[in-house]
């Protein structure tokens, strides 16, 4: 067992629970202590991350129960993200079989543009003179090919300590099949460097993408290692657990060891706590909607959070089950400005956490997104950000005024179409995972979340045809939020490549086992209780000849089997072929719950009336003073007529005329659309449905 972990018999007394979401512009917290959820939000420090949440720390005033032991953290890390987006990972050394090296440069040829005759030159991943070859080959049937000699390990040895690499990766063929070559390599490495093997990260075909997964693994490794290193050397003697890009959390060592698990860390945080947050209200489908200070993650939940294959990281694939989402730059920090042809453009460049948008008052000029929500009224002159940060209307102003100008036109309708074009950014990314794929956006409710979501999640429904919102308790750190809610998790796969009717029952439940056996022992050793665990097997299964394949629960009757896959693929595809049916991959999702208890219902009290008028410009362009709220004030079951702002620590919803929220007992807003003759008074309690 990892010396920092407690099983559930030896959990610390009064033990305190921290997640930690540490995002491009700020860094999040939300702490469970007893039956109190408190929350909060610092600027992030890009360069060193782990100090945003030193000082986070500090001011929830958590030292004392570091120093007790008593204190358990969750984070959602952005170190191999940002490292992989930057292009900025260490020295890595590609193995792979004679013949393949130049496996990553080639990839799969495919065009980004089809018809573009001058396309971009791709990104290199890994330098022609670190990319190696050696023997230990084997053929798809498992056969023997090229054995790997004494004097190929003696060769690789000299040229790696040639190329003295920080990091190295070994990819050879079939070595999902028999793994002793890639093992034997591991034993010849350098001490000191970090090793990575195909065998052991994705031990799947396609060898392109089982390399490129190995590689970014090795290539971010050292650094992702470092950083948590770091951060549990400050925590001292407190578990830290990690999120993973599949929505499941697992420990610091762990971690460290698989950085290409990591890269959606932090918005996968989101998921699951939408994901509890539909359980737990009985609505199993959502759009979710994260909207942070640099960018927006949108995701569709259909009673489970949809994981994917095929996703990517800047110009890379990454094989890797991870949330299946869209991001897009348009947050509250996206930078307005205007193309050489005079045109109004927001995003994808943002302010970040330093200087900011304008109106932070920390040397930002530039307008932003949020710079605008402050010139319309909707984010209030009296707020301070994180409770603590003052904001300036002036500078907003001043920001915002330098286009209005440029334009000719007011400030307000400058704001006003800065809001406008960051709305259709996001409208665009709701529907690349809803209208896309087949969903009605209407027979959804959108979940919004995100330190700035709530400012635009009504003009969003209304464009996306939507009638129902959910702004969660806490919607401003809900990823952080998520991360004491999600389950510790294990995503073990493995390629059979077989014909359906050339396999039994049995060979597929053996080997299934064998995947359940190796995530229970993980789970074990990070003190999960093995009664906590479940095991969710599943498989992977395409037409023959077909290279992308389905994914479906696995059920022992094979004949029933090949029938869900049919009717899956007509579902998807609109059609089913009479072909032989081909088992691919083999799936084990091994969970245990979170130990953090359920939400607190909020305290019963009076409907909190308003505590100011602030004048706001609606989205008819008329500016007017509109009721404003503290939402940690309002009573379950108060009802809320739009217009009117909603204001919390970190966030601030707008309530758009036309829309009227409740108030849920564990204090989430939900939002529905109303019609204009609908004048109840705003403060009236009503029952809930």
């Amino acid at each position: 067992m990892p010396p920092h972990s407690h099983p559930p018999s030896q959990t610390p007394v009064n033990v305190a629970y921290l997640g930690v979401d540490t995002g491009g512009t700020f860094t999040d917290f939300v702490l469970f202590q007893g039956q109190q959820v408190r929350s909060y939000k610092c600027p992030s420090t890009p360069a060193q991350p782990e100090q945003a949440i030193l000082s986070g720390i500090q001011a929830l005033g958590l030292n004392a129960l570091i120093a007790a032991g008593r204190l358990l953290v969750v984070h959602g890390s952005t170190v191999a993200t940002n490292a992989a987006l930057e292009g900025k990972g260490v020295r890595t050394v590609f193995i792979s079989n004679r013949g393949f090296g130049d496996m990553l440069t080639i990839g799969r040829q495919t065009r980004a543009a089809l018809y573009d005759l001058r396309p971009a030159a791709k990104v290199v991943p890994v330098p022609r003179e670190l990319c190696l070859e050696t023997g230990g080959r084997i053929g798809a049937d498992g056969s023997l090919i090229e054995p790997l000699t004494p004097d190929d390990i003696a060769a690789l040895q000299a040229q790696l300590q040639q190329l003295k690499p920080e990091a190295v990766a070994i990819n050879l063929l079939f070595s999902f099949i028999d793994d002793s070559f890639e093992k034997a390599l591991v034993e010849a490495m350098p001490d000191g460097v970090f090793v990575s093997r195909s065998s052991e990260i994705l031990p799947e075909y396609k060898e392109y993408e089982r390399g490129m997964a190995t590689w970014l693994n090795a290539w971010l490794g050292p650094k992702v290692a470092a950083y948590l290193g770091q951060l549990q050397a400050a925590l001292k003697t407190t578990p830290l657990s990690v999120m993973q890009s599949s929505g499941g959390t697992t420990d610091a060592a762990n971690a460290g060891l698989r950085a290409v698990n990591l890269l959606l860390s932090g918005p996968a945080g989101g998921l699951a706590a939408a994901k509890q947050l539909g359980d737990s209200i009985g609505q199993p489908r959502l759009l979710s909607f994260d909207m942070g200070g640099t960018s927006s993650d949108v995701a569709l939940i259909n009673g489970d959070i949809k994981l994917t294959n095929e996703g990517k990281i800047g110009p890379y694939p990454v094989a890797v089950p991870m949330v299946d989402m869209h991001t897009i730059g348009a947050g509250g920090g996206s930078l307005a400005y205007l193309d050489e042809g005079g045109i109004l453009r927001v995003g994808p460049q943002s302010a970040g956490a330093d200087p900011g948008p304008a109106c932070y008052n920390k040397g930002g000029l530039a307008a932003t997104v949020t710079d605008a929500n402050m010139v319309l009224g909707r984010l209030p002159a009296s707020a301070k950000l994180g409770g603590s940060m003052p904001l300036s209307l002036d500078a907003a102003r001043n920001a915002v005024g330098m286009l209005a100008t440029q334009l000719q036109l007011s400030i307000e309708e400058t704001a006003a179409g800065i809001i406008d074009i960051a709305n259709e950014h996001m409208v665009r990314a709701l529907r690349v995972i809803s209208v896309q794929r087949g969903h009605d956006p209407a027979d959804f409710s959108l979940c919004c979340f995100g330190g700035a979501g709530g400012l635009h999640v009504c003009a969003l429904a209304e464009a996306l045809g939507c009638t129902e919102i959910i702004v969660p308790n806490y919607g401003g750190v809900f990823s952080a939020l998520g991360m004491l809610l999600a389950p510790r998790e294990r995503q073990l796969s493995r390629t059979l490549n077989t014909p359906l009717t050339e396999i039994s029952n049995e060979e597929i439940e053996t080997a299934l086992n064998g995947l359940a056996t190796n995530g229970r022992e993980q789970l074990l050793k990070e003190g999960v209780h093995a009664a906590q665990i479940s095991a969710s097997p599943s498989v992977d299964l395409c037409y023959a000849g077909q290279s992308y394949t389905l994914n479906l629960p696995w059920q022992a009757s094979l004949p029933a089997l090949g029938e869900a896959f049919h009717q899956a693929h007509a579902r998807r595809y609109g059609h089913r072929l009479e072909l032989p049916v081909q088992l691919i991959n083999i799936r084990q999702a091994l969970r245990a719950p979170s130990s953090v208890p359920a939400l607190p219902t909020i305290v019963p009290r009076a409907p909190a009336a308003a505590i100011d008028m602030p004048l706001v410009v609606s989205d008819s362009g008329a500016g007017r003073a509109v009721p404003r709220y503290e939402r940690e004030q309002l009573a379950s079951g108060q009802r809320i007529i739009g217009p009117a702002l909603i204001s919390e620590t970190v966030a601030t919803t707008w309530l758009a005329e036309h829309w009227q929220g409740e108030v849920d007992p564990q204090g989430h807003l939900l939002i529905r659309r109303i019609m204009r003759s609908d004048t109840h008074d705003s403060t009236t309690p009503i029952p809930l449905q």
